[in-house]
């Protein structure tokens, strides 16, 4: 079994919740295995920074269901016990039509009960009717109980607690207003890990409130990582695309940090060897790379050191030039920008590959893509449909002439747009990619990596 921490809506301490417990456990334990509902980068950074494993994605849009389950059920071996942090409110998912894609939906899936997380901090005696509301909305969720998160007083719990007590719901948790925790944030969410300097101070006060305020004895039974009922056919992955060692650059540094590990495993497993380098700090290409990867992350924050970094631009243009196969997605996309203009509407010097700009702005672009590809690259075939994901506050001030994707909303009846570049042997687009789904992705990838020869 497992446990999947559920907010009622965005906003309440889930991710709060989440680190405590998972601080805790890895404290103890050592061996704790996280998972994250639905495309973010960010907290699962958090969990790793934690627990010192990857955190795996859960989401069956940009995958599938069979994929979810194949993924938690795989990542279960060797680990005493298992958490997921949900997504938004328990029940909000892709639209509103459905919980597809929310945090009902994968507790379902993979037969795991719900820890709910209340927002007490304006509440007494409602906290009743909105425990007793999410416990009900849904009789095929298994509620096991709740966490009340930012109590005021002692005297705040026991109204809270009066409240509940007719419902015979459990507290599991109970978590004091605490503003020393809170966890910085900017325009696309928290702050990244890799970024704060106190993180490992922040784990170890989260370690010590969480021996605390959790009811450890309930808790950790449900916590245990145990498959109940859950069927999986694995899908065998196909190696024989790979027919030797293929060196894929990998740009990881503060400025591109936003990668799916099930995307780097995959590349592994197909024969890849992964080569972290820093276009910040790096100032040529590692040595023998046959291909690049571009992830997302924050380019526009280290607009100034990516532009002072001219030797880093000029290799980066030079090997697309000469044909080398090269993915980039979001952050990337902007990074081979002619230019890259910030918050504070300065304006920096990029790669220069791609003859349009990216623009800071107030508008945040947002949501589940349905992606055709109108052309041919190293990633997909003219005519494929893949699932993808948007979460940009940039825009390009020129279209290409030759987009690479039609793409359009989880609402088949939504808008249709265009976007996407491709040139040279370069995939560029702001739809980010998880490839768990659709493993004939990276091996297109690898296998036209092989065939370059500057």
């Amino acid at each position: 079994m497992a446990l999947i921490i559920a907010g009622e809506r965005s906003g309440v301490g889930k991710t709060t919740v989440t680190l405590a417990l998972l601080s805790c456990l890895s404290r103890r334990y050592r061996r704790v295995q996280s998972f994250k509902v639905g495309p973010d980068y960010i907290d699962p950074m958090f969990h790793q920074r934690v627990t010192g494993r990857p955190c795996r994605n859960l989401d069956p849009v940009l995958t599938s269901e069979t994929y979810v389950q194949a993924c938690f059920k795989r990542h279960l071996d060797g680990v005493d016990y298992a958490l997921i942090e949900g997504v938004m409110g328990l029940f909000d998912g892709a639209s509103g039509r459905d919980d597809v894609a929310s945090t009902a939906h994968i507790a379902r899936l993979l037969n795991v009960p719900v820890l709910l997380v209340l927002d007490c901090s304006r509440l007494s005696r409602s906290v009743a009717a909105i425990a007793q509301g999410y416990r009900c909305f849904d009789q095929s969720i298994q509620v096991a109980g709740v966490v009340l998160n930012r109590v005021g007083s002692d005297r705040h719990l026991e109204l809270l607690q009066d409240a509940l007590e007719p419902l015979q719901l459990p507290i599991l948790g109970v978590l004091r207003r605490q503003d020393s925790l809170t966890i910085p944030d900017r325009h696309l969410g928290l702050v990244p890990s890799d970024e704060l300097t106190f993180l490992d101070q922040l784990i170890d006060q989260l370690a010590d409130i969480g021996e605390t305020c959790f009811n450890w004895e309930c808790l950790l039974p449900l916590l245990r990582a145990e498959i109940h009922d859950l069927t999986v056919t694995n899908q065998p992955l196909n190696t024989s695309v790979t027919q030797s060692v293929t060196r894929i650059a990998i740009a990881r540094d503060r400025a591109f940090s936003f990668y799916y590990q099930d995307n780097l495993d995959l590349l592994q497993q197909l024969g890849a060897e992964l080569v972290p380098w820093s276009p910040l700090t790096d100032t040529t290409l590692p040595e023998g790379v046959q291909g690049l990867y571009f992830g997302g992350g924050f380019p526009e924050v280290f607009a100034q050191e990516l532009a002072d970094n001219i030797e880093a631009r000029q290799a980066v243009w030079n090997a697309i030039v000469q044909g080398m196969p090269t993915y980039a997605e979001c952050g990337g996309l902007m990074y081979l920008c002619q230019q890259v203009t910030d918050f504070e509407e300065k304006c920096w010097s990029m790669v220069g590959i791609l003859p349009t700009k990216a623009v800071m702005g107030k508008r945040l672009t947002l949501g589940y893509r349905q992606a055709t590809a109108l052309q041919h690259t190293p990633l997909v075939l003219v005519g494929e449909r893949v699932w993808g994901h948007e979460f940009h506050r940039s825009q390009l001030t020129a279209s290409p002439e030759h987009p690479l994707f039609e793409t359009r909303g989880y609402d088949p009846k939504g808008k249709v747009g265009i976007e996407g570049w491709r040139m040279y042997q370069l995939h560029a687009s702001y739809i980010h990619l998880h490839w768990g789904g659709t493993a004939d992705i990276p091996q297109r990838f690898l296998k036209c990596c092989q065939q370059f020869n500057p």
